[in-house]
């Protein structure tokens, strides 16, 4: 199935991937650049159910197939960044480090990094983070997990009706941003920020936007596609390492990007800027 294309969705994009990466150069300005991964999240939630939708309502669906196209869309990068990586983790480690970079090679190739980093006790905020050149495939670990589980459940329960499967979806996501939120009170943090139960409710943010769209379609509103961008800008700013993210001010990132995907129509301020060539 092909996606009617929205240019502006590849500017939220790089609105979510710079950040992340200047605040990796330590850049004070982009003290909450990490949220990045938080838009990002909601983006995949959307993108892979608008796909699976169509293809269940075109009786056009296959695991195989869907899995298929992921590898094709994710292994050749992914491998291709940890085969650069490794002569520069030969020459430049000490033999323990290479060991957990060996380690984690093998996490990676399973789409576990999440859980080995949560195990290991790796803070990402923390240590010498910096020094980890697989740190961030945590994220792409808890989207294949994701892909994994997601494709088969939306199958099995759309037959139950569109309303049910979106209040089922709506539950799920609240019971995850509980528990999110209950980690964080408990000193889970590491689990927290890690582990995909408690990263679910951001994906599902994406899934509950792509069935609202599928019913009414994208409704053209300036002020909520504006406030989409002002509070994804704001989070990059105004957070830092000591927020407790992911919870509650997640919500943050999470409802602007919602807003985005939305109410940005092709007419909208916002759209039109995601949409210009340097994004």
């Amino acid at each position: 199935m092909k996606l009617n294309y929205r240019p502006e969705i590849d500017g939220l994009r790089a609105l979510a991937v710079i950040p992340v990466i200047l605040y990796h150069g330590g850049l004070n300005l982009f003290s909450g650049g990490y949220i990045g991964v938080d838009v990002f999240f909601v983006i995949s939630g959307y993108l892979i159910t608008t796909i699976l939708v169509e293809d269940i309502k075109n009786q056009s669906f296959s695991i195989s197939g869907f899995y298929l196209r992921r590898a094709r869309r994710i292994l050749p990068a992914l491998f291709f960044m940890m085969i650069v990586c490794i002569p520069f983790a030969w020459t430049w480690m000490l033999p323990n480090e290479l060991e957990f970079f060996s380690r984690t090679l093998i996490a990676v190739s399973f789409f576990v990094s999440n859980i080995f980093f949560w195990r290991e006790k790796t803070n990402y905020f923390g240590g010498n983070v910096e020094e980890n050149p697989l740190i961030h495939t945590w994220s792409l670990a808890v989207e294949e997990q994701f892909y994994i589980f997601f494709p088969i459940f939306l199958f099995l329960f759309w037959r139950f009706g569109r309303h049910k499967l979106f209040y089922i979806i709506c539950l799920i996501a609240l019971v995850s941003l509980l528990l999110n939120e209950w980690a964080i009170r408990n000193d889970e943090k590491q689990a927290n920020f890690y582990l995909i139960v408690t990263r679910a409710w951001e994906l599902l943010a994406g899934v509950i936007t792509a069935l609202v769209v599928e019913k009414r379609g994208i409704k053209k509103n300036e002020i909520l596609s504006s406030l989409g961008l002002v509070a994804i800008i704001l989070s990059i700013i105004v957070f830092n390492k000591n927020t407790p993210i992911p919870g509650i001010y997640a919500l943050l990132p999470v409802l602007g990007t919602m807003f985005i995907l939305l109410c940005a129509t092709k007419e909208t301020f916002v759209a039109k800027l995601l949409s210009t060539k340097v994004f």
